[in-house]
């Protein structure tokens, strides 16, 4: 077995024994379990904000089918007041034409 400077011993299966290595297999370790955490909370966010986007989307459709609805009626109150300013139009010029005969 061979010391290096990090108090590591190497076997003859080309295993690493010792304190530093103990150390790193611990972290390792426990990097691999937290990473799984992670990924579920990740997942577990995207999920969140893929449901929120959903509602956010829902939200704004529904909105806009209003605004379209409220123009829809604008659009026919003024169509109206424009048909009945050129009816009293019409009505005003044959009064007109009358007085100039």
């Amino acid at each position: 077995m061979a010391v290096t400077g990090d108090d590591t011993e190497t076997g003859s299966a080309g295993e690493l024994t010792g304190t530093s290595s103990i150390l790193t297999l611990a972290v390792a370790q426990t990097s691999t379990h937290s990473s799984q955490k992670p990924s579920e909370d990740v997942s577990q966010k995207r999920e969140q904000r893929l449901m929120k986007n959903r509602e956010a989307a829902r939200q704004c459709r529904r909105k806009k089918k209003e605004y379209v609805k409220c123009l829809e009626d604008r659009v026919a109150v003024l169509e109206n007041q424009n048909k009945t300013l050129i009816e009293e139009l019409r009505a005003m010029k044959d009064i007109y034409r009358h007085k100039m005969e």
